[in-house]
């Protein structure tokens, strides 16, 4: 179930529906919820602040839902709390601020999302290192990133790249190479990168600068 059908919560119900999910998506913009007709399961407009009406759609027999509402603070921390009285399994909720999301994990959200601030954060590295297409932080400073290597790496060996073995010069844990359809996990240091290849690396964030510069 996902409550909140702007551009975040449509994304999250498209994908969960094309994943091969029951979809149940639920606003009170009529003009939304038309526009997903044919694209999720169930598109309802209907006021998901109501348990009635929650209880009617059968809310509280789904797996799992996703409170995607973004301006309406209120109503949010309002359909987290009614969810979770419900006895819904699984709740993740969007959250504008610290503040918002500490609240809504208080009330019951087993996962708080802030999508603007993790956008915002994408955003800023790839301004800087271009080559990162995805990036997940583990700890302050460290994180994993998918990167498409320079056109320099083209060719070499994970080792003669400096990616692998004893003269290891960026301190990056290669974890996996994308080739196309084919993943190798843990390459060795003889692998050799191809233009094509997507590499997920792990390590601090200035070593990761540094390969880009």
């Amino acid at each position: 179930m996902v409550i909140g059908l702007g551009r975040f919560g449509a994304r999250v119900a498209r994908t969960l529906y094309q994943m091969g999910h029951d979809v149940l998506g639920i606003d009170i913009n009529e003009h939304l919820v038309q526009g997903m007709v044919g694209q999720i399961t169930y598109p309802v407009k209907a006021d998901a602040t109501n348990e009635t009406v929650l209880r009617e759609l059968g809310a509280h027999r789904f797996d799992a839902a996703v409170v995607a509402i973004g301006s309406d603070v209120q109503a949010s921390i309002m359909c987290t709390v009614l969810l979770r009285s419900m006895g819904t399994p699984y709740i993740v909720a969007r959250a504008r601020d610290d503040l918002h999301g500490r609240t809504l994990a208080h009330v019951g959200a087993n996962r708080v999302v802030y999508p603007e601030q993790e956008m915002g954060e994408r955003v800023a590295r790839r301004l800087f290192t271009p080559d990162v297409v995805e990036y997940m932080e583990v700890a302050p400073g460290f994180g994993i990133s998918k990167v498409r290597l320079p056109q320099a790496f083209h060719g070499l060996t994970l080792k003669e790249a400096g990616l692998s073995g004893p003269r290891d010069k960026y301190g990056l844990a290669v974890l996996a190479i994308r080739r196309g359809k084919e993943v190798i996990l843990l390459p060795s240091e003889d692998e050799r990168i191809q233009p094509e290849d997507t590499v997920i690396l792990a390590g601090k964030d200035d070593r990761l600068e540094r390969l880009g510069e």
